[in-house]
C-alpha cells in the first residue's frame, strides 16, 4: 500500500519550463524559441563573433553533411561541438546544445557519457577559444579526451 503525504516534491525544470520562464522575464522573445536565428549573437567572454545570421541556414546543413560523412564517433564528437558553438545557430542554449551532440556522438560509438565539470568551465570556454580564434583545436581535443577517460 502507497500512502500519500500530499506534498509533491520539488521537480527539475523541464526544458520547455526554462524556456517559459525565459520568455516570461523578457529574456528571449517568444519567436527567438522556434528555427535559427535571425539576428547577431555574442559570446560574453570571447573575442569569437559567430557568422551571420544570414549564413546559418547555409552553415548547419553543411555542417550536418560533415558529420555525416566522419567516420570516428571520437573526431565527430570533437568537431561536431567545436563547429555547432562556432555557428551558434540559436540566440539561447547552444552550449547545452553543442555538449548534448558532444555524448551522442560519442555514445555511438560506445564511449561513455561525458560531462564537463563546473570546475573546468575555464579551461573547456578556453580551449573553445584556442580553436575558434587561435585555429588550434588540439587544447579542445585534449580536453575531451581526458574527460571521457576520468568516466
Amino acid at each position: 500500500m502507497v500512502v500519500s503525504t500530499g506534498r509533491r516534491r520539488p521537480s527539475t525544470p523541464r526544458p520547455a519550463q526554462i524556456a517559459t520562464i525565459r520568455v516570461a522575464a523578457g529574456i528571449v522573445k517568444p519567436a527567438d524559441l522556434a528555427g535559427y536565428r535571425n539576428g547577431p549573437v555574442y559570446i560574453r567572454h570571447s573575442m569569437h563573433v559567430p557568422p551571420r545570421a544570414e549564413a546559418v541556414r547555409d552553415l548547419m546543413p553543411a555542417f550536418f553533411n560533415h558529420l555525416r560523412q566522419e567516420s570516428e564517433p571520437a573526431v565527430r564528437a570533437v568537431l561536431g561541438h567545436f563547429a555547432f558553438v562556432y555557428v551558434h545557430p540559436y540566440f539561447d542554449g547552444n552550449g547545452r546544445m553543442g555538449r548534448f551532440l558532444m555524448n551522442a556522438m560519442l555514445a555511438s560509438g560506445g564511449y561513455p557519457w561525458t560531462v564537463v565539470p563546473l570546475a573546468m568551465r575555464d579551461r573547456y570556454m578556453g580551449a573553445l577559444e584556442s580553436a575558434s580564434i587561435g585555429q588550434d583545436i588540439r587544447p579542445f581535443a585534449d580536453l575531451l579526451a581526458e574527460l571521457v577517460e576520468q568516466r
